[in-house]
């Protein structure tokens, strides 16, 4: 490092300080790299990899983007996984002695962005902690851009499991663990199978004990763990303070907008595992991840960014309480009837931004004066928002219009101090309304005055030469200066002194234009800081303020999500549902949210359902493939799912006894990255299904045990249907093309058949999408490979393979009636023609017969001697 120039050698001083970082090195208008970070961006970011004096020993590599467009690299970089550290210069070069000081003043993350261009306006950008322990984890999420925190505690035999579904739920963009937790491979290979998230380690110092309650009770100032809300939460505390210390220490992020942390349960939601998520597309589809196409796409109706975020969280955790459930209802139901509230709501929720983002860049100082306008402006129609929620019947209504607060003193100060319509920048002056602070007056008028003052000179200047040409002007190198061009030299007066020689003019001073210079350049330059120095104290202003506005912006997203779920209702003919703590689901002429709304013309086709604990606690669904029977379990399943968030629902009526969990297994997935193939992944979510599942949860199996052999599947299938109605007790969905299970009806008690109607008309089949009782014997499937398109040799063998198959089948079960009929005879003493049938070795049906032996007063022992003995006979 001797060897270094003086600025390389503080370049290099800094990035050893923030080695795990691309560093964002600021150089006049240009942010630089230098060295492997170069090398680095210039193949990630495409960019040209020149070079720079180094040294004596040589030059370094360099790349550069302009600090103007730095945003966007930097998005590029997050995207990509990597960490930016952005050093600013941070003293006046005029006043610098040297090498200009700098300084990393901001750490950017994939978990700790701000910039509004690099996230969804309606999703959270959560930064994640995890803190693992003996008997369970502590787990803290913090979305910077909002000041929302949360914190729990995931413990038990399961807590692994919970701790992946937490993670899926939250999507983290980043995540944070002590260094020694990451070594272990299963803690590791749980959180990489939770997510595609970026993992920090941090030093297990971070997350003390006694620093974490420090900081819990020091930022929130509160006398207690128990007073902030977190008593009887140590490993979530833990947590905390690794993220606290992260984002203070490393990230050089300022925390005045987080003012509260929210204590939660998982288990004060529904449980939703990520097999559930995925399989009923919440927020995205399976296929391709995107937004339409999901249950959120079909009720978000929401015109604020808070709003969209709220309702995708309500979404991803309904509700378990009774009393919270029937609150939304009511203020859904008063929404939804009445149409001039939800539409005079909307209407001013339209003009509202980003309110909780706002105070995020406000105390995170990256706020620019037109973010604070915006502020002002959203606060404005806080009045009239109110207003118009006055005498309104829900409480749920009523209270949120009383976490309404217009924050007049506010608003008052931002009217008064802002130019409403400031630069973009914040070093260009026009921030700051006249009148509102004193010297920024004088000086405005000072910088303005002299420029006038500068016109006039031309105009004196040029009737005092003659010289018409003669120009007055200005540039940031030399300042003001005359310009004379070459023609016109010799009318030159003598005061005037050269200052640049030009081409085909020279350029000129005179000493009463440098002493406006001075003045009018004194006054901007002094006019420029003052600006910024009350801008920045509004700023402050507003972050202190971050409980107040994030109380409003809460509410307002509150007002926004319910406004949403009533739009959704009467745009879709929703109904309101009952809900209970029954235990019993009953639905008459149910549709599925999603597949409605997509569908190319025809009309969706609704089917009741009856589910409970009692006689109708598990459906079997038998029928052809491609008949809608995945359609209609699923439908089931997010009608209760959206009678738990508290919205109107796709049906004619429903009541709805409130479910704690819903599990799914349905269609095929592999995960060969772990080596598991699709049978063993079906096995292992049927295994969480069938040891976590109880009474209050709803289950979906569709084809269970496809993905081995006839018999094994069928085995298995049948097995798991015994258990849950035995052993688990929860309402079930079971879809299967096994016909032989719905036997199972006469045999188990709440086992109820159920098909897809199905209407033939000569080759041809026309499903009818309804479900009615009764089992099916067909499963359609040449028929819907027709459909599918495969070449009609292939259809044309399957159907006689399958006549072949057929007979053989039916040749197949008259012979083993044969045998049955031969075994009962033998066993009774009877000796028959029947008996040479045994003779030959035929022995499954043998084997099933003795089983009910016992109905001839005869142990299965007795009667196999007996066979034996007649065997010899007749063989002799």
């Amino acid at each position: 490092m001797d060897n270094l120039t003086p600025m390389m050698k503080q370049y290099r001083e800094i990035k050893n300080e923030h080695g795990d970082a691309i560093l964002f090195f600021r150089l006049g208008d240009f942010y630089e790299m230098f060295f492997e970070d170069a090398e680095l961006a210039s193949r990630e970011l495409e960019i040209t990899l020149t070079s720079r004096e180094a040294g004596p020993t040589g030059r370094a590599p360099m790349c550069g983007v302009p600090y103007h467009a730095a945003d966007g690299y930097i998005a590029r970089l997050l995207e990509k996984g990597y960490r930016v550290a952005i050093c600013e210069q941070v003293e006046d070069p005029k006043a610098a002695k040297g090498i200009v000081r700098r300084e990393v003043v901001r750490k950017i993350s994939p978990g700790t962005v701000l910039d509004p261009k690099m996230l969804p306006e309606k999703e959270n950008n959560y930064l994640a902690s995890v803190f693992p322990a003996r008997t369970g984890f502590g787990l803290a999420v913090i979305d910077l851009s909002t000041g929302e925190l949360k914190a729990t505690e995931i413990l038990g035999g399961q807590a692994v499991k919970h701790l992946q579904d937490e993670l899926v739920r939250l999507k983290p963009a980043e995540c944070l663990v002590p260094a020694a937790a990451a070594q272990n491979q299963e803690f590791q290979k749980a959180l990489r199978e939770a997510g595609a998230f970026l993992i920090t380690e941090e030093t297990d110092g971070f997350f003390q004990a006694e620093l974490a309650v420090d900081f819990v009770t020091s930022h929130f100032r509160k006398s207690s763990i128990e007073a902030a809300g977190c008593g009887g939460l140590p490993l979530a505390v833990r947590a905390l303070g690794g993220l606290a210390r992260f984002l203070t220490e490393r990230q050089k992020a300022n925390l005045d907008h987080v003012t509260e942390v929210t204590a939660y349960s998982t288990g004060s939601f529904m449980l939703l595992d990520a097999a559930t998520r995925r399989n009923l597309e919440l927020t995205g589809t399976i296929r391709e991840g995107s937004r339409r196409g999901s249950l959120l796409w079909v009720l978000d109706h929401t015109v604020t960014a808070m709003g969209g975020r709220m309702l995708k969280n309500w979404v991803e955790q309904p509700l378990l309480q009774k009393e919270q459930i029937v609150e939304r209802l009511h203020a859904n139901e008063e929404l939804f009837a009445n149409l001039f509230l939800r539409r005079d709501l909307r209407s001013f929720l339209n003009k509202v931004y980003d309110i909780e983002r706002l105070v995020g860049r406000a105390a995170n100082g990256t706020a620019n004066a037109r973010d604070l306008i915006a502020l002002k402006y959203s606060l404005t129609d806080i009045p009239r928002i109110k207003q118009v929620l006055q005498g309104v019947a829900s409480r749920l209504l009523a209270r949120l219009r009383d976490d309404l607060d217009p924050m007049p003193d506010l608003v008052e100060t931002l009217e008064a101090a802002l130019n409403p319509d400031p630069p973009f920048g914040l070093k260009e002056g026009g921030l700051i309304r006249p009148g509102f602070h004193p010297e920024v007056d004088r000086l405005r008028e000072a910088a303005g005055g002299g420029k006038g003052w500068i016109a006039s000179m031309e105009a004196q200047q040029r009737e005092r030469t003659g010289i018409k040409s003669l120009k007055v002007g200005f540039n940031k190198v030399f300042g003001y200066y005359i310009e004379v061009t070459n023609t016109h030299l010799g009318s030159v007066p003598a005061d005037y002194i050269r200052k640049q020689t030009l081409a085909n003019a020279e350029r000129f001073i005179t000493p009463e234009l440098k002493q406006y210079e001075d003045l009018v350049l004194r006054a901007e330059e002094s006019l420029i800081d003052l600006e910024y120095q009350i801008f920045s104290d509004l700023r402050q202003t507003v972050s202190r303020e971050a409980g107040r506005i994030q109380t409003t912006a809460a509410a307002l997203a509150e007002i926004d999500a319910l406004c949403s779920l009533a739009e959704a209702a009467q745009l879709y003919s929703y109904v309101k549902p009952q809900v209970s703590e029954s235990g019993s689901i009953n639905i008459t002429d149910g549709r599925h949210p999603v597949v409605e709304r997509t569908l190319s013309g025809g009309w969706f086709v609704p089917n009741d359902t009856r589910l409970d604990n009692g006689d109708h606690q598990l459906l079997l669904i038998t029928g052809p493939n491609m008949a809608g029977k995945s359609t209609y379990m699923r439908q089931v399943s997010l009608i209760v799912l959206m009678a738990q968030i508290g919205s109107f629902v796709p049906a004619k009526s429903a009541d709805i006894g409130i479910v704690d969990r819903i599990y799914t297994r349905v269609g095929a997935s592999d995960d060969l990255s772990a080596g598991q193939s699709t049978f063993m992944v079906e096995m292992n979510e049927v295994a969480n299904i069938l040891n976590s599942a109880g009474p209050k949860s709803l289950i979906l199996l569709d084809e269970v045990g496809r993905g081995t052999s006839t018999f094994d599947g069928m085995s298995i299938a049948w097995a798991i249907v015994e258990y849950i109605s035995q052993d688990v007790g929860a309402k079930t969905l079971f879809a299967t093309h096994y016909h032989e299970l719905t036997a199972l009806e006469a045999i188990l008690l709440g086992v109820k058949n159920y098909s897809v109607a199905v209407k033939e008309k000569g080759e041809e089949i026309i499903f009818l999408r309804k479900i009615v009782p009764g089992g099916s014997d067909r499963s359609y499937g040449i028929h819907v490979a027709r459909l599918a398109g495969l070449p009609k040799a292939v259809i044309d063998r399957s159907r006689h393979l399958l006549g072949e198959l057929e007979a053989r089948a039916e040749q197949a079960e008259r012979r083993s009636g044969r045998v049955r009929k031969g075994v009962r005879e033998a066993a009774a003493g009877r000796e028959t023609d029947q008996l040479r049938l045994f003779t030959e070795g035929d022995w499954h049906p043998v084997l099933e017969e003795l089983a009910n032996l016992n109905v001839l007063n005869m142990t299965p022992l007795e009667a196999i001697n007996k066979l034996h003995e007649l065997q010899a006979k007749t063989k002799s």
